[in-house]
């Protein structure tokens, strides 16, 4: 058994260390200077209790992008010497987020252990490679992120760090064959044990799920599937799921080996990265001869999912809500019932109109897991999701983009459980367009403009701010750009009360409510590594079930007017049109 001892090594703090929604993310470069992830590491470790920590088995795994393997090494041997008795790490360094915090929850070790917290390497949806994205963050013993009173204490410390503690003698551990390696330090054994990736998830879906009718719905010669992993870690999972448990053609997945750039491509699943899946379910140009009734997608560490049919775009807002009303049926899980609902306060409020159908609790939190994390763990929440292509359950603490195609998967069996006399399969659209009918529809496109000058952000949002005051004069501004858009009911700056520790959380984004219920919300982004986010939210509800198969764009084109002239746009940011449309 190899040796090490504990070395204190003279640092330095750098500037910028404080971790956003989803921890910390900077470019690649940023992270390879000298002592910049350790300083991190260091104060992450000192901001948890000693006591907690000491003997005490952490996870760390990530996406597998570019520097995740250098990371993993340097995080293994601070683990050792702040005292923490096992490192467990996913077969070559992958772990899906939704995964981990499985791992935590579920995970037992030979001696009956479990998982006290997770150092997740990941920057989700964001490019990888050499010249582009890195971030890592920390998950809790409860398997979600770290609520901000956590995250505020490693931010102090990043900022007085002098020393961290570093094992030395402990060689490069070999973390892409399964196995055990033991060294003995000053505190006692330290251990490293790589395990298979996919084990414990696997299992909980198939306790969630019923993969026999989703096995039948995949085999029905008139059901074709696609599934994109744009290079990211959801190709492990989707191999073993789709293909081996499942009975999915292997032809079915695309770009499902992981890579350290994501293959040159942008691993966010929406309309504008995810191109060749959106080709291929008919949505780009030329169309295809042969399109598959279901397609879908994850990110780069697979926590967000899209959802596409023939021809058909489901807006995530719209696929929480659906997935809500159609969980108790189709999903066995859920079978004596929900909880109660949630959404981040962007998302549109198409969940809120299920949740009063259903009769059920409905939260509106602001953006991150976090806030869905402290409901469920207080039994008040089974069913969330976020706007930004996020969707999940009480199943684990962290969004779920395979649970979503598997729940998708499962609604379209329910549906098409017993065939009908014509035969017709009963199609995504078919359930999207039923239940517009059946709740009414809420139109909704978000504008993102990335990598805009932070100072003309934090102007514009201050702009925008200023009107909340003077409602008669923006309403005069929205009557002289488009008179048909209805006047602005309330104006203000959200703000969340956590219902469980009572926490209060401010300035989470402009709202402009209207009085027809149409609503423009301006939030500035915290999952970026350079610049700043603007994300402006649109969305239109339309009651009239006659009214609900109209064209998005051209619903939406009055009250994208409005909001890119009330907030001044391009004057603050120089941008005539946005980064991204979805």
């Amino acid at each position: 058994m190899a040796t090490f001892t504990v070395k204190k090594q003279q640092t330095k703090p750098f500037d910028g260390q404080k971790p956003g929604t989803s921890g910390l993310r900077k470019k690649v470069k940023v992270f390879q200077q000298e002592h910049y992830l350790a300083n991190f590491v260091q104060s992450t470790f000192k901001a948890l209790p000693a006591e907690k920590i000491r003997g005490s088995t952490i996870v760390v795994s990530g996406d597998g992008r570019y520097y995740s393997e250098d990371a993993i090494q340097i995080i293994i041997k601070i683990a050792a010497a702040n005292g923490v008795g096992q490192v467990w790490v996913g077969q070559d360094g992958l772990l899906s987020t939704p995964a981990v915090s499985c791992i935590i929850r579920d995970r037992v070790g030979s001696k009956g252990e479990k998982a006290y917290g997770a150092f997740i390497l990941t920057a989700s949806h964001n490019a990888g490679g050499p010249d582009e994205d890195f971030g890592i963050k920390y998950n809790t013993e409860n398997g979600g992120p770290a609520l901000e009173s956590l995250t505020d204490k490693i931010f102090e410390n990043t900022k007085n760090i002098k020393e961290y503690l570093i094992a030395e003698g402990i060689p490069h551990v070999d973390i892409h064959n399964t196995g055990r390696s033991t060294f003995s330090g000053p505190s006692g054994e330290f251990a490293v044990e790589v395990f298979d990736s996919t084990e414990e998830y696997v299992n909980l879906m198939k306790k969630i799920f019923d993969f026999e009718a989703i096995s039948r719905l995949l085999a029905r010669p008139d059901f074709t599937f696609c599934f994109d992993a744009l290079h990211g870690v959801a190709g492990v999972y989707a191999k073993r799921i789709f293909v081996t448990e499942l009975g999915a053609a292997e032809s079915s997945l695309v770009n499902c080996v992981p890579k350290e750039d994501f293959g040159g491509g942008h691993p966010d699943p929406n309309l504008t990265y995810a191109k060749q899946l959106v080709k291929t379910m008919g949505l780009g140009s030329p169309v295809p001869e042969e399109i598959p009734e279901f397609g879908a997608a994850a990110d780069g560490d697979a926590d967000r999912n899209m959802i596409l049919g023939k021809k058909f775009f489901v807006t995530p807002s719209d696929s929480v809500a659906i997935i809500a009303a159609n969980a108790v049926g189709s999903i066995p899980y859920f079978r004596h019932g929900l909880k109660g609902v949630a959404r981040s306060m962007p998302t549109s409020a198409a969940l809120d109109v299920v949740a009063k159908g259903l009769g059920l609790r409905q939260f509106e939190v602001p953006t991150g897991w976090k806030f869905f994390g402290n409901l469920m763990d207080a039994g008040m929440c089974s069913i969330c999701g976020e706007e930004s292509f996020g969707t999940g359950s009480d199943h684990i603490r962290e969004k779920d983009g395979i649970w979503a195609v598997l729940a998708w998967l499962s609604i379209l069996a329910y549906r098409n459980r017993d065939v009908a006399a014509d035969g017709k399969l009963v199609t995504v659209e078919d359930i999207v367009t039923l239940h517009w009918k059946t709740y009414g529809r809420h139109y909704y496109t978000r504008y993102d403009y990335e990598n805009v000058d932070a100072g003309a952000a934090k102007n514009l949002m201050d702009h925008l701010v200023k009107h909340h005051s003077d409602l008669d004069g923006l309403n005069k501004i929205i009557k002289d750009t488009r008179p048909e858009v209805a006047e602005v009911a309330l104006g203000d700056e959200f703000e969340y009360t956590d219902p469980v520790d009572g926490s209060v959380s401010s300035h989470q984004g402009v709202r402009f409510l209207f009085k027809d219920g149409s609503r423009l919300v301006f939030r500035l982004s915290g999952t970026g590594s350079v610049g700043a986010t603007i994300r402006l939210y649109i969305e239109q509800y339309q009651s009239d079930r006659s009214k609900t198969g109209a064209d998005a764009a051209g619903t939406l084109a009055p009250l994208v007017q409005v909001a890119l002239v009330i907030s001044k746009m391009e004057e603050f940011t120089g941008r005539s049109s946005p980064t991204v449309i979805t």
